[in-house]
């Protein structure tokens, strides 16, 4: 494949050396059984013990050779293996974190997670089989049957013949074997999936007592995928026997004809006994062959699994593009229409300009497309139609990484990472003073709270902030989003879980904060865009109405819909 060029011109040399010193190894095991065999037919036939030591102390001496040849073979193929896989495993996730939210959509979670554990380890296992065992068995079978070809060319016609009977075996294994191989790696998919849904939502599992439920959902992805991997196995196992079989039958027949040879005088006992070392090595080595083109068959259907994200075309480019923006922070929607890959459209020819300082409001019924309508503005997706423009310029021909520092979104799905409070909020700008996150904190509403911790804002938080309140997390989120000082400032439904007068709080302190910036507010609650210089109302992803409260009041029953209903029971 492709991909693998880069590690080869990376790993080569040690790869080869690797393959060196296995030869020693191979070569040394090549010797031993015509060593032997001088030893029965000369030194013990003759009683000439000299020669038995002699040819004794050069067999120990080749022995030794061979032990320091699979030592230095086992420890350059471990470490040329392990860094191979850790640089693939680094370039996958850096692939992956080039991914549109496209190409994030067309691979689960967990089977991003599987090709980055398992489908590695098993290439990387391949990769080190290659130099422990591949390319030490062929040239072990091939030199036992020189070798033994030398000692008699008549008996050697039997390696001729068994020989080609088990590489077609193995021919059939691996043909066979490989669509089993890539239905276990789905089926771990699957199991991983289960098991992180679970995960996620263990306190959901626990609070409705759906162990049963949970149980028989992984309970059905295990089984399938013990079923499938005994299958695998069975299938694969078949043919392992079946080789032993021809094998064995072939050393029954060197006996057998070596025997008559031997007393017919025309062959030594001690050429019979290289030869069956010999048929022994050279079924060891099928064996061996064999093993290996199974870690193949599992290995290819990994690698191709692993060539799926590596050949991924991503819709980003992080290092092409417009980069000399304007300072200002402008947003314009140009007859815009966006669809998921799944081809349902949930924006519908949406135009609107937002101009720099100006607070934007966007307000809808759940589903209208109003997180949709914002991922537009730092690229997550890209329009179908028409054109989304920030600072006058098309989103799609701005440098990503340009785009992306202007600005700053805090999402409806609060995510906080595993360390410190202080940590969390620095993502936003990592060299961020202590004073510069506590007026973040302050603007957000978050410093009280974090000052009542022990350890204030070193205090940790469990992995995604368990041990916070959802107001917590999403006022830490809002401070993190703040600290980066963007030009435009998207809250996405950021304070559904903070309370009223909190959330009043915020908003009093955001409009001081955003002066000078562009701040477009998504929310469920009419009071949180109520004061916004202008307002959007979506329904079903089209623009049904424009304009301020007052005029919202006055032309758009959708709004006055929204209003009626909520009036009286939010903070306005």
């Amino acid at each position: 494949m492709e991909f693998m060029k880069k590690y080869i011109n990376n790993y080569w040399k040690g790869f080869c050396l690797a393959i060196f010193f296995l030869s020693i190894e191979a070569l040394c095991d090549l010797m031993q059984p015509t060593i032997m065999s001088k030893i029965v037919d000369i030194g013990v036939a003759n009683k000439q013990m000299d020669y038995v030591i002699q040819k004794g102390l050069i067999m120990l001496m080749v022995t030794a050779v061979g032990a320091l040849g699979a030592s230095g073979r086992n420890i350059l193929s471990g470490r040329v293996s392990q860094e191979f896989s850790a640089e693939l495993r680094a370039d996958l996730f850096e692939k992956i974190q080039s991914f549109s939210f496209d190409s994030i959509d067309k691979f689960e979670n967990s089977s991003l997670i599987t090709r980055l554990t398992n489908d590695v380890t098993q290439v990387q296992n391949f990769v080190n089989g290659l130099m422990r065992i591949f390319v030490k068995s062929p040239l072990v079978c091939i030199g036992s049957i020189i070798m033994a070809s030398r000692l008699d060319l008549h008996l050697a016609v039997i390696l001729f013949i068994v020989i080609p009977i088990v590489a077609v075996f193995i021919f059939f294994n691996m043909n066979i074997g490989y669509p089993y191989f890539m239905k276990v790696q789905i089926a771990l998919d699957r199991v991983n999936s289960v098991m992180r849904e679970y995960l996620s939502g263990v306190r959901v599992v626990k609070a409705f007592s759906r162990f049963d439920y949970e149980n028989k959902r992984f309970k059905e992805a295990n089984e399938e995928l013990g079923r499938l991997s005994a299958l695998a196995m069975r299938v694969m196992a078949v043919f392992s026997p079946t080789r032993s079989l021809v094998i064995n039958i072939g050393i029954a027949c060197v006996l057998w004809i070596g025997g008559k040879y031997v007393n017919s005088g025309s062959m030594q006992v001690g050429q019979i006994i290289a030869f069956t070392n010999y048929m022994t090595q050279i079924l060891f080595s099928i064996m061996m062959i064999s093993a290996v083109f199974n870690m193949f068959v599992r290995s290819k259907a990994s690698a191709i699994r692993i060539f799926e994200i590596i050949e991924e075309k991503s819709s980003i480019n992080f290092n092409e593009g417009v980069s000399n923006l304007r300072e200002s922070g402008r947003v314009d929607f140009e007859d815009v229409s966006f669809s998921y890959a799944n081809g349902h459209e949930v924006i519908h020819n949406i135009s609107f300009t937002c101009m720099p300082g100006e607070t934007l409001g966007i307000i809808g019924a759940t589903g209208s497309g109003k997180s949709s309508l914002v991922n537009l503005i730092p690229g997550f997706y890209d329009a179908a139609s028409g054109r989304v423009k920030v600072d006058g310029v098309d989103v799609k021909d701005i440098n990503k990484r340009i785009l992306r520092e202007k600005v700053a979104l805090v999402p409806q799905k609060t995510m906080l990472f595993t360390g410190s409070v202080l940590e969390n909020i620095r993502w936003g700008k990592e060299n961020a003073s202590l004073e510069e996150v506590k007026e973040a904190a302050e603007t957000a509403e978050a410093d009280e709270f974090i000052s009542r911790f022990p350890e204030q804002y070193n205090t940790k938080l469990g992995q995604g902030g368990v041990n916070f309140s959802g107001g917590q997390k999403q006022r830490v989120s809002i401070a993190r989003a703040l600290i980066k000082k963007p030009e435009i400032l998207i809250l996405d439904d950021c304070t559904s879980a903070v309370d009223a007068a909190t959330e009043v709080k915020i908003r009093e302190k955001l409009k001081k904060y955003s002066n000078n910036l562009t701040c477009i507010i998504i929310a469920q609650k009419i009071s949180s865009v109520i004061s916004a210089d202008k307002i959007i109302v979506l329904d079903e992803g089209k623009l049904v109405g424009m304009g301020n409260h007052d005029q919202l009041m006055k032309n758009c029953e959708v709004y006055k819909d929204i209003f009626l209903s909520q009036v009286g029971k939010e903070v306005i």
